[in-house]
């Protein structure tokens, strides 16, 4: 991290998990424990946990952000949520273009931009997650795929809206399966995808932008990937359904 040029954040990715009863819990014991955080703490929760989130949250460090919502503002699109019905809420943050929405949910690049697009014009701050398959880092097509990534998902997006925009790099291999990009590993495509941010919009907003880890950060090794330069925190799955363990990473990133 570089916190002399720009924010670190840790968000937690609660994915389909806890219900209100288990939010309560679970912020009970975030709330005292991460209170004095040096770094940005956002809880994104499942829907129908926002409200006991952001009733609960309160007056703390502690932001709430949703997992998705649709492009559009309103309008006939069953199931779906809208990002001013968010703002609405309280909620502040939202996970756009997540590898499981990608996969299971048939997202692409395209549509990530489009909600992107709708995400900060709503005036949520948008976590914009990239990343390769196994087989693309095996054919050692990663640089591309996520330069590629990145720049249609910013499509459109101006240069003062950046501020409104973290980037999570998840490799998709080591979503979930307890494997972990090595500090180096993450730290290279952390690297390249600013360099896409400088080629786009100049140095000053690459310098500027939050690209977080995601994928496998866990309290055994959330020290050494945050104390890469370009490693501005993380997106944690898992280990953010874990007060002792979401509080060991956010220690970490609120290291000097």
């Amino acid at each position: 991290m570089n916190k002399q040029l720009r924010k670190a954040v840790i968000a937690g990715n609660w994915k389909m998990n806890n219900n209100r009863a288990q939010t309560r819990e679970l912020l009970e014991a975030l709330i005292p424990s991460v209170k004095d955080a040096a770094c940005d703490v956002v809880v994104c929760v499942p829907f129908t946990d926002l409200e006991t989130a952001v009733a609960m949250t309160k007056g703390t460090n502690i932001k709430v952000g949703a997992q998705n919502c649709h492009f559009e503002a309103k309008g006939a699109f069953t199931g779906e949520i809208a990002p001013g019905m968010l703002t609405e809420m309280g909620v502040e943050y939202v996970v756009l273009g997540h590898s499981e929405r990608r996969q299971y949910f048939g997202e692409t690049d395209v549509t990530v931009n489009k909600r992107v697009k709708a995400a900060i014009g709503a005036g949520l701050t948008a976590i914009l997650c990239v990343g390769e398959l196994l087989e693309q880092r095996e054919q050692g097509i990663t640089a591309e795929l996520v330069a590629m990534q990145t720049k249609i998902a910013l499509n459109g997006v101006e240069k003062a809206d950046l501020d409104k925009i973290i980037i999570a790099y998840e490799p998709v291999w080591a979503i979930g399966t307890g494997k972990t990009a090595t500090a180096d590993q993450a730290n290279e495509v952390c690297a390249l995808i600013r360099g896409v941010i400088a080629e786009l919009y100049g140095q000053d907003a690459a310098d500027a932008m939050t690209i977080q880890y995601g994928g496998s950060m866990n309290a055994g090794n959330a020290a050494e990937l945050v104390s890469k330069p370009d490693v501005d925190g993380g997106l944690i799955g898992g280990a953010s359904l874990k007060a002792p363990d979401f509080t060991v990473i956010v220690n970490a990133a609120s290291q000097d």
